[in-house]
């Protein structure tokens, strides 16, 4: 059974590689070079100059015979385009219209890009969705400053499809993607992750200690749900509960406090146990505490 276990992890990997798409190729091409494409498509080349692809594909900073070939290293041998220029099947086009898959489309991307960040597309929630590289970057003419992205910052771009994300994003308490103080990157790496929600660490935890540095322990007095979560009591994107609450206090301390040894009856509206920061106007180290007042997180 062990024989089999270890024989089966071995053999996976191997899978993966061989289920993926082969590069397209136009049967029968040759290489024509960047000048010749130029002659009809002067203003696609004149975009592409000021871009990063613009600035290493063709020029002496090209690594490799593939980059070295310019236009022809993203969309194939050119001299059949150039007999028929009608067939679609006689250049690598990534316009909606083409008629390559997404995957195809893809290959041809990674034969550069995959590595660092991006090493784990394949099987990634985007890629498992039939999205291209071009779904989001824009290679001739991109509108954004970092990414070449389709669209002018990346909270614009990824609210097409995570419409109830941006949304969140307009409540009162928010995380400041629109005031452009982070992005959607900061949290999330959209090429694949091993985690869920793509997001960039190991835990949930663990992505927001990043920042919240201070709320990280250990202390000597921790408190579980904190411990196990921070989104059993945040709403990560947005809340019209400060600070990002998913309930307003007390009724979010009194979804797991029950039987307390307050009083059972309602609150008047100008009790400290309501009014203000509630619980925590007493209890105001709730995210962890090393004070001898213990359990009780006063202090």
């Amino acid at each position: 059974m062990g024989f089999f276990i270890i024989s089966l992890v071995a053999v996976v990997p191997l899978l993966g590689i061989h289920a993926q798409a082969e590069v397209p190729v136009v049967p029968g091409a040759n290489y024509i070079g960047s000048e010749t494409c130029k002659g009809c498509h002067a203003d696609q080349a004149t975009k592409l100059e000021h871009t990063l692809h613009g600035k290493l594909l063709g020029t002496k900073l090209a690594k490799g015979d593939l980059q070295s070939r310019g236009c022809e290293a993203c969309h194939g041998p050119g001299s059949k385009h150039l007999e028929d220029l009608t067939n679609p099947t006689f250049n690598i086009r990534f316009t909606k219209k083409s008629p390559l898959s997404a995957t195809q489309k893809n290959t041809v991307c990674l034969q550069c890009h995959q590595r660092g960040n991006r090493i784990l597309w394949a099987g990634s929630p985007h890629e498992s969705r039939d999205l291209a590289c071009v779904t989001c970057h824009l290679v001739h003419s991109p509108k954004s400053e970092k990414g070449q992205l389709q669209k002018a910052t990346q909270t614009d771009l990824c609210s097409q499809c995570h419409q109830v994300r941006d949304m969140q994003f307009q409540r009162t308490s928010h995380m400041p993607a629109k005031e452009g103080k982070l992005t959607c990157t900061s949290c999330h790496n959209p090429h694949g992750t091993t985690t869920e929600k793509l997001i960039r660490e190991v835990s949930v935890n663990e992505l927001c200690t990043r920042c919240h540095a201070d709320k990280r322990g250990p202390f000597l007095w921790e408190h579980p749900p904190v411990l196990e979560n921070c989104l059993n009591c945040h709403q990560a994107h947005g809340s019209n509960n400060a600070p990002l609450l998913k309930v307003k206090m007390p009724r979010l301390c009194q979804q797991c406090h029950i039987p307390n040894r307050h009083q059972t009856q309602p609150y008047p509206v100008n009790e400290r146990r309501v009014f203000n920061r509630s619980c925590v106007n007493c209890h105001n180290n709730i995210h962890g505490s090393n004070h001898p007042s213990g359990v009780f997180f006063h202090r």
